[in-house]
C-alpha cells in the first residue's frame, strides 16, 4: 500500500482547529497539507454581538480567498476536494452565542454554524463545563438546546463539556453526537480527556470522537511526536470501534498571548483563572507533537497508520470518512 496515494485520495477531515484566521500563513499550511475540510471555531467566550462580527470577518473571507469555501452540507466538502480548496464547517465552541434565546440557533444555522459545543471549560446557561467546581448536568434551557440543535441539524460538540453534563446530552439527544477533540480519561487523566461511559454511549448511539494530537492531553505532554498520537488514536480505535473515531488537532497555529489568556481565562474575562496557571509562556509550547506539527505535515500521518497495520480503508475512515458520514446523518435530520 502507497500511503501516500491513499493520503491523496482520501476526505481529509480535521474535526477542529483554532488556529488565528487572520494568519494567511495558517490557510497556506492547510492547502500545503491537502486538507478537505476543517471545523473552525468561530466563538468561546463571545457573545452574540461578538459572534455576529466573527462571522461578517468569515463572510469576507469566502468572497476574498480563492483557496477556501464554505461547507453548508456534505456536498460541499466533496467539492472541495474536487477544486483542491479547503472546505471550512464554521463551529462554536460555547452555545455563549445564542445567550438566552434559543431561535438564534436557527438563524446561526442559516449563517452556515453546522457545529455547536454546549459549554466551554465552565457553565453556562445551558449547563456546565469539564472545569466547574460541580456539574449539575443540563439545564432546562440545555435540554431544549438539544432538541432545537436536533431539529435544525446541527452537531453537538461535547468536548469541553462536563461529565454529567456529556452523559445527560448523549443520551437526551435523538441524533448522534460528537467529542470533536479529546482523548479518553484512562489513557492520559486530563479533566479534559472524556471518561470510559461517555465514550461507550456515545459510539453506541453513532457517535464519533475526533481524537486529539494537542499534546497537554497526550501521556508525552509538549515532547509528544506523531507516533505519541498515534497511539491515542489506537487507544480510541481499541475502546469504541473504528468506526467511531477520527481526528480533531485542537491546532492553535500562530495565536499570539492575548488568545491564550483570553480562552483560558474564567468566562472569558479574568486571568489567570482557578484553572489556569497565568506564568505558562504559551506562546513557546509545542502545542502539537513534531512530525504533525502544522497541517502541511500531515501526510506523515497516513504513513504512520499504515506503518501500524491499518488498511487503506482504515486510514480512509480515521482520515474524514467517520466524519463526513456523521455529518450526513447529523446535518440531514
Amino acid at each position: 500500500m502507497e500511503a501516500r496515494k491513499v493520503y491523496d485520495e482520501a476526505i481529509v477531515i480535521d474535526g477542529l482547529s483554532i488556529s488565528n484566521w487572520e494568519s494567511d500563513a495558517v490557510f497556506q499550511r492547510l492547502r500545503a497539507g491537502n486538507l478537505t475540510a476543517i471545523n473552525a471555531t468561530v466563538a468561546t467566550w463571545e457573545n452574540f454581538q461578538q459572534t455576529m462580527a466573527h462571522l461578517a470577518k468569515w463572510m469576507r473571507r469566502f468572497r476574498e480567498r480563492r483557496d477556501i469555501l464554505q461547507v453548508k452540507e456534505t456536498a460541499d466538502i466533496h467539492t472541495a476536494k474536487k477544486l483542491g480548496k479547503t472546505g471550512i464547517i464554521l463551529g462554536f465552541q460555547n452555545a455563549s452565542p445564542i445567550e438566552n434565546e434559543l431561535d438564534r440557533l436557527g438563524l446561526f444555522l442559516a449563517l452556515g454554524v453546522r457545529v455547536i459545543q454546549l459549554t466551554y471549560h465552565e457553565t453556562n446557561l445551558l449547563g456546565s463545563g469539564c472545569w466547574e467546581r460541580f456539574d449539575s448536568g443540563l439545564s432546562n434551557f440545555g435540554v431544549d438546546a438539544v432538541r432545537e440543535m436536533n431539529r435544525l441539524g446541527i452537531l453537538i460538540d461535547l468536548s469541553h463539556v462536563g461529565p454529567k453534563t456529556t452523559m445527560e446530552a448523549i443520551e437526551m439527544s435523538e441524533q448522534p453526537v460528537a467529542i470533536t477533540h479529546a482523548n479518553a480519561r484512562s489513557f492520559y487523566n486530563h479533566p479534559r480527556n472524556k471518561e470510559e461511559d461517555a465514550l461507550r454511549l456515545l459510539a453506541e448511539k453513532g457517535g464519533v470522537v475526533g481524537a486529539t494530537s494537542y499534546t497537554p492531553f497526550l501521556p508525552k505532554g509538549y515532547d509528544s511526536t506523531l507516533e505519541d498520537f498515534v497511539d491515542a488514536l489506537d487507544n480510541m480505535v481499541e475502546r469504541i470501534g473504528l468506526d467511531h473515531v477520527a481526528i480533531g488537532t485542537d491546532s492553535t497555529h500562530d495565536q499570539p498571548l492575548e488568545f491564550w489568556h483570553y480562552i483560558v481565562s474564567q468566562q472569558g474575562t479574568k486571568f489567570p483563572s482557578t484553572f489556569a496557571d497565568g506564568s505558562v509562556p504559551y506562546t513557546e509550547i509545542n502545542f502539537q507533537p513534531k512530525g504533525i506539527d502544522t497541517p502541511a505535515e500531515f501526510p506523515n500521518l497516513a504513513e504512520a497508520l499504515a506503518n501500524r497495520g491499518y488498511s487503506a480503508e482504515d486510514i480512509t475512515k480515521l482520515l474524514g470518512g467517520n466524519w463526513l458520514k456523521l455529518f450526513e446523518k447529523v446535518w440531514n435530520p
